[in-house]
C-alpha cells in the first residue's frame, strides 16, 4: 500500500496558499501602486476616516502607510511560501508497505529491520517516527492516509 496524501489536509492547506496569495497582492497593490497614486489628504481620509488635524504630518503618514503594506506584503508571500513548501515536502514523501516490509527513500526494508519505533505522539497526533540503519521517517497521519495500517503492522520497539 502506498501513502496517499490526505485530500482534507491538501485542501485546508491550498486554501491557506490561495489566501496568503491573495493577501500579499491585495497588500502588494496598496504599497505600490494604490498609495503612492493617492494624494496624502486623500489617503489620510480614505484610513482615517476623518479630515486631517494641523499637526498631522501628511508625507510621513503616507511613506509610514507605504512601508506598512510593504511588510505585510512580504509576510503575507513568506507564510505562502511556507505553507506551499511544506505541501510540496508532503507531496513529494513517498512510503509504501506491504506483509513482508516497505519501502522509503527508495529502498527496500523489513519490518525486522526497524531498530527504533518512536509512538509517544501517536494517541494524540498520530504522528510515527521509525528509524534503522540507513533511514528515518516521520509518518504523520494527517498528512496521509496509510499510517494507521502501517502502525498496525509495525514492530512496537522503543
Amino acid at each position: 500500500m502506498k501513502l496517499k496524501i490526505n485530500k482534507e489536509f491538501l485542501l485546508r492547506h491550498l486554501f491557506s496558499l490561495v489566501v496568503f496569495v491573495v493577501l500579499g497582492g491585495w497588500f502588494g497593490f496598496d504599497a505600490f501602486i494604490r498609495y503612492p497614486r493617492t494624494n496624502e489628504r486623500d489617503l489620510y481620509v480614505s484610513i482615517e476616516k476623518s479630515e486631517p488635524h494641523d499637526k498631522v504630518d501628511l508625507k510621513s503618514f503616507k511613506a509610514q502607510k507605504i512601508e506598512t503594506q510593504r511588510l505585510f506584503t512580504l509576510f503575507a508571500l513568506l507564510a505562502a511560501t511556507g505553507v506551499g513548501l511544506h505541501l510540496l515536502v508532503v507531496s513529494l514523501f513517498k512510503f509504501e508497505f506491504d506483509d513482508e516490509g516497505f519501502v522509503v527513500a527508495s529502498k527496500r526494508y523489513s519490518y525486522s529491520d526497524i531498530k527504533s519505533v518512536d509512538a509517544s505522539k501517536w494517541e494524540k497526533k498520530g504522528i510515527l517516527v521509525i528509524s534503522g540503519d540507513g533511514f528515518r521517517a516521520k509518518l504523520d497521519a494527517w498528512h496521509h492516509f496509510g499510517v494507521k495500517e502501517f502502525y498496525a503492522k509495525c514492530p512496537k520497539k522503543s
